[in-house]
């Protein structure tokens, strides 16, 4: 009896239990406006791809389990093309969020927690409500970074929704009275618009900060934080230069601390100077960096990414203080430090060549069979097209060959012959010489 107690709590708790992935087809376009989706577009043969499905199945999991309106599916893009395309799907895989006529991208680290914060918070409306001080304690905590909207109707707060509409995927947006907010929060006028993140708040300013929406873009992050290559680009589209100490987080040498320690404190203590012109943060291995400047870092090091023109930026000596990461951040904006790099004409030549070089190579690793025959198939007939061009003279020449003996020519027949026509050439020229001495002798005479 216990041991059929135990099947059955195996069974029922099992994440797999509640796996809910289903393969979509392209009847989705058409039954989209029924539920609220997260679908994976992917494609077979990709790397990345065979990597996300296991932690796709772990969300399927864990939204089914609690009772989460949002279903979720998986499509093959190649097989649809289609239809990933309608959707905008351009590399593999392509996280989205279909809620109604929305489609929203999911472009965040590829772990269960974050893709399941994601679903969670579009799924819900774009401003929630804080109905008292207990709750907006209790969200603060929850929380790295969120935008509260404080005060009555306004076209403030109009704006205000239209913008959480817009980025409701990068974080969460909140509105509330007055009289819920701390006592260490002061307001300098209503309605405000405040973000909270660090550990401290920002008000909005519409005459320094400028629009709404590029405010809370560029805020919507931390100060500091762990950087992957997934997280990269959004921090560009912040329009800040992204500032990186990169570190192995399996060898934490001396210098990988130190480095780590100084780019966290100028993103805390020097605030103020830098806070709108840098995003900070650390990456774990240099192999995504390497692939973006078609370079190599050494590790530890720091780099400056401008992700805007793809110029980066690196110490001309190892950093060892404080003072020398200042003025090498210094040196960059004020533009004397040296740009590598850049989207000229040369540098995108060498991108496609280096991106063409590595889907190669990443077929030929996850499938050495379909790599043969995308790749092994062409260059053979091109191979046996060159080949029959060089010969077609050499064919020629051993057809005329072939044709003499037909006609039955041998190999001496035609060496008698080629002497034969020697000998007539000379005996013409002998007589030719002869004619010429008469006619001279007659003219004499």
């Amino acid at each position: 009896m216990m041991l059929l107690k135990a099947a059955i709590s195996l069974i029922i708790f099992s994440p797999m239990a509640f796996g809910l992935v289903e393969d979509l087809d392209d009847t989705l376009k058409d039954n989209r406006m029924d539920d609220i989706w997260l679908v994976d577009f992917y494609a077979p043969w990709c790397g990345y791809c065979k990597k996300l499905e296991p932690v796709w199945q772990e969300v399927g999991a864990e939204l089914t389990r609690s009772g989460s309106p949002v279903r979720v599916g998986k499509m093959d893009a190649t097989a649809y093309s289609g239809v990933a395309s309608e959707f905008g799907v351009r590399g593999y895989p392509t996280i989205k969020m279909l809620k109604g006529e929305l489609a929203y991208n999911y472009k965040g680290p590829r772990t269960k927690d974050d893709i399941i914060e994601f679903a969670n918070r579009v799924a819900g409306p774009a401003v929630r409500s804080l109905p008292s001080r207990q709750m907006f304690e209790h969200i603060l905590k929850r929380h790295n970074v969120l935008f509260v909207y404080v005060g009555g109707e306004s076209p403030l707060k109009e704006k205000y929704i239209e913008v959480a509409s817009e980025l409701i995927v990068y974080t969460y947006f909140f509105y509330a009275s007055e009289d819920i907010l701390t006592e260490s929060v002061t307001l300098p006028e209503l309605p405000s618009v405040l973000v909270f993140k660090d550990g401290t708040y920002f008000t909005y300013d519409e005459y320094e900060d400028g629009s709404l929406s590029s405010w809370v873009n560029r805020e919507r992050f931390q100060s500091y934080m762990q950087i992957d290559g997934f997280t990269l680009y959004e921090l560009g589209e912040t329009g800040k230069l992204v500032a990186i100490a990169v570190t192995d987080e399996k060898d934490h040498t001396e210098q990988s601390v130190r480095l780590k320690g100084f780019v966290q404190r100028v993103a805390t203590e020097h605030k103020e100077q830098f806070n709108r012109d840098f995003q900070f943060g650390h990456m774990d291995g240099n192999d995504y960096i390497n692939s973006l400047i078609m370079g190599e870092v050494s590790v530890p090091n720091i780099i400056i990414l401008n992700t805007s023109n793809e110029q980066y930026f690196l110490p001309s000596e190892p950093v060892e203080n404080l003072q020398q990461l200042l003025y090498f951040f210094n040196s960059v904006l004020d533009g004397s430090a040296p740009a590598f790099g850049g989207d000229g004409i040369f540098q995108r030549i060498k991108r496609v060549v280096y991106d063409a070089k590595s889907t190669i190579m990443s077929v030929f690793r996850s499938s050495p069979v379909l790599g043969c025959f995308l790749f092994g198939l062409p260059l053979g007939v091109i191979s046996l097209m060159c080949y029959g061009i060089c010969t077609a003279e050499s064919d020629d020449s051993t057809d005329n060959m072939e044709f003499m003996k037909r006609e039955g020519f041998t190999d001496e027949d035609e060496e008698e012959s080629e002497n034969e026509t020697q000998r007539q050439i000379k005996h013409k020229g002998e007589e030719e010489e002869d004619e010429n001495e008469e006619e001279t002798k007659e003219k004499v005479d």
